[in-house]
């Protein structure tokens, strides 16, 4: 997995030293309450050991999940991903749809800080210089603040869909740059 930077910010592999940050990030309801169809936190820091676990196994030349860590204090903020997308269906675990998804999840007290686009529109640059050429974003119709970050990264909304996930989502795509 390439690490990115931006000026204020590096995406780096998780390490499994990151898991007190990701299980103090997906303990909470107010980052967890759009996340997952239904939504869950995590209740023990062994879950957090196993899905960074799971993050590090990733073997995709393109898609990944990144800890997102501020340059400046080297605290870490939050979670970008690229990776597939599952289809809505019946049979589980749901199987991928051949979409790629960017996602991003930060711990509230970085919310406001305009991280998660940076961190996003990063992503979106690796996505397209690696070859994809296009990537959608789903958020929960309440999710007001994660369909901002998606129109400031350039995404088009192309309405409601139900397409992934099991879920009612709002759909955004961003499509590679012609040149």
């Amino acid at each position: 997995m390439q690490t990115l930077e931006t000026d204020r910010l590096i995406l780096r592999p998780w390490e499994p030293e990151d898991a007190d940050f990701a299980f103090d990030l997906y303990s909470r309801w107010e980052v967890q309450r759009f996340i997952g169809n239904p939504p869950q936190v995590m209740t023990e820091r062994s879950q957090a050991e196993e899905r960074i676990s799971a993050w590090r196994l990733l073997d995709d030349p393109v898609h990944a999940v990144w800890a997102v860590q501020i340059k400046e204090s080297g605290q870490l903020a939050g979670n970008l991903l690229l990776k597939s997308i599952p289809a809505s269906g019946e049979s589980l675990p749901l199987q991928p749809s051949g979409d790629t998804e960017i996602g991003w999840h930060f711990h509230p007290d970085h919310w406001g800080h305009g991280y998660a686009s940076e961190a996003a529109a990063a992503a979106l640059r690796y996505a397209f210089g690696s070859g994809l050429t296009r990537v959608v974003a789903v958020t929960a119709p309440a999710n007001a603040a994660s369909r901002k970050v998606c129109g400031r990264i350039g995404m088009k909304h192309l309405g409601q869909t139900a397409r992934y996930y099991n879920a009612l989502c709002e759909l955004f795509e961003a499509n590679a740059p012609q040149p």
